[in-house]
């Protein structure tokens, strides 16, 4: 018997009402495990209503009780850490070790929302004019929702609510259909952790629902992490309808091996970076450019005998290094993506296409690939793969090697493994990408810095978590303030001018 998933609203489970499902799975067996409800826009825009309700008294709540709140929550998280872990891997698929970080990448977010009081200070002037003083403070946004992808359906989420909550602003979140469960986990713990009804609620849905909140008037800000195409719709729709909205969306990420890396080291670094979680993640690794032919031979000879051990199995299996892909048609998609590249000439090194497992015959497995000589006017190097798929290609010198990350459209992550100094600070400098790293494969900043991407990896003024979230999930007011002894007698017509 499947479970039914429901939204969960104003403090409580809330069965859907538009008699619409959607089918969530163990993406191991392939089998249906639950059925989650889909939202209609009246479902959501009562939804909104609530966090409305909610708004006045939770803005009114002093920051340093708030705090108090996300140190709860915390505490929560940290002692439920293996079960949301656990209930991750069912409906994602993820290795169970990778469930468990992914968990704790978002639980720093929360770490950092419990400096709240801090982080909320404003700024002071005195005697900007003559008994006339001048100071800022961060208000609210108000209602806040958070739309989120498959790919972290916890951390993503604790990337964003943790910190709109925290400012002060009450939150709906609309998890990915695919994988929902445990984005009402965390609803239900916040809940424990002392947060009032109404101030954090999750609805369920596809299109319907998210185009219900990019309309509703009583949204004051859209915070997204997915695709491209969908973030541009999300970010110029809501835009449209007077929402601050920030759209953190696609990627093809490249690591430049340098002829001076440690070639083991570096192979080492494009295993996790490129076939951790199956390759969806959005900063993943998915193309590797080796400066100089004897380098790109090198990496091969150490990158194929590690793909073809690649350990590929269940999610709760402890042997298990990569499980499943998220649904069939994904996996059948990321297949069509290795048929194509075949197609356009790239050597396919190791083809991972025709993995079984015996026992899980039915599950969304895809062994890993591996191209070599990949051109950059292809498909395969042009498009989002999000899959286990790595692309070797090959550049002459340092300089082309730069140029052709410059040159892709996406500008998310990107790193150089090098052991020169020079080489690594001008890569830095002169990628035009938002998040560099050296001898670090995958370069996600800690919750007190920033993540974001440039180009067409990301829509909107603000990145994610770190000082950014405060900006974003606020307004900054200015007073300026002079009290009746100062004030002069007689009207005045010329324009106020501070002396």
């Amino acid at each position: 018997m499947t479970a039914r998933i429901p939204h969960f609203i104003d403090g409580r489970q809330h069965p859907g009402t538009s008699g619409r499902q959607g089918d969530v799975y163990d993406p191991a067996t392939g089998d249906v495990t639950g059925r989650v409800d889909y939202a209609t826009a009246a479902e959501v825009h009562a939804a909104v209503k609530t966090a409305q309700a909610a708004l006045p008294g939770w803005a009114g709540t002093p920051p340093v009780q708030r705090a108090r709140v996300m140190f709860r929550y915390k505490a929560l998280i940290e002692t439920h850490l293996d079960d949301l872990a656990a209930l991750l891997t069912a409906e994602h698929g993820k290795v169970f070790s990778d469930a468990k970080g992914e968990m704790l990448r978002g639980l720093e977010v929360v770490e950092f929302a419990c400096g709240i009081p801090h982080l909320l200070k404003g700024e002071f002037s005195e005697n900007v004019g003559t008994n006339i003083d001048s100071f800022s403070m961060r208000q609210p946004v108000g209602v806040v929702a958070c739309i989120t992808p498959f790919n972290f359906p916890a951390m993503v989420p604790l990337w964003m609510f943790p910190m709109a909550i925290a400012c002060g602003n009450t939150v709906i979140v609309k998890p990915s259909e695919k994988d929902p469960s445990v984005t009402n986990r965390l609803a239900e713990l916040a809940l424990e952790a002392g947060l009032p009804k109404g101030v954090l609620n999750v609805v369920h849905g596809d299109k319907v629902a998210v185009d219900a909140l990019l309309t509703d008037p009583g949204v004051g800000a859209i915070s997204f992490v997915g695709s491209t195409a969908v973030g541009e719709y999300i970010y110029q729709t809501g835009c449209a309808h007077g929402k601050r909205v920030q759209a953190l969306c696609g990627a093809k990420n490249h690591m430049l091996v340098m002829p001076d890396a440690d070639i083991d080291k570096a192979a080492d670094a494009l295993m996790g970076a490129g076939y951790g979680a199956a390759g969806e993640r959005c900063m993943a690794i998915s193309v590797a450019v080796a400066v100089g032919d004897q380098v790109g031979d090198r990496l091969i000879e150490a990158l194929e005998p590690r793909v073809r051990a690649l350990k590929v199995g269940p999610g709760m299996d402890p042997d298990s290094e990569m499980g499943p892909l998220i649904t069939a048609q994904h996996r059948d998609k990321v297949k069509g993506y290795v048929d194509l590249g075949v197609d356009e000439g790239a050597d396919l090194v190791v083809d991972g296409r025709d993995l079984h497992l015996q026992g899980y015959e039915n599950g969304f497995f895809l062994g890993g690939c591996l191209f070599d000589r990949v051109q950059p006017h292809m498909r395969i190097y042009k498009e989002e793969i999000f899959g286990p798929v790595l692309s070797v290609v090959r550049a002459p010198d340092f300089k082309s090697a730069v140029d052709l990350v410059n040159g892709h459209e996406y500008g998310n992550g990107t790193s150089i493994f090098t052991q020169n100094g020079d080489a690594a600070r001008s890569f830095a400098h002169n990628c035009n990408i938002g998040m560099v790293g050296v001898n670090v494969p995958i370069p996600v900043p800690m919750a007190f810095h920033t993540f974001g991407g440039w180009k067409r990896s990301a829509f909107g003024d603000h990145g994610m978590y770190g000082m950014d979230a405060v900006r974003f999930y606020t307004k900054q007011k200015t007073v300026t303030a002079r009290w009746p002894t100062g004030i002069a007698a007689g009207a005045e017509f010329t324009m106020p001018v501070m002396r």
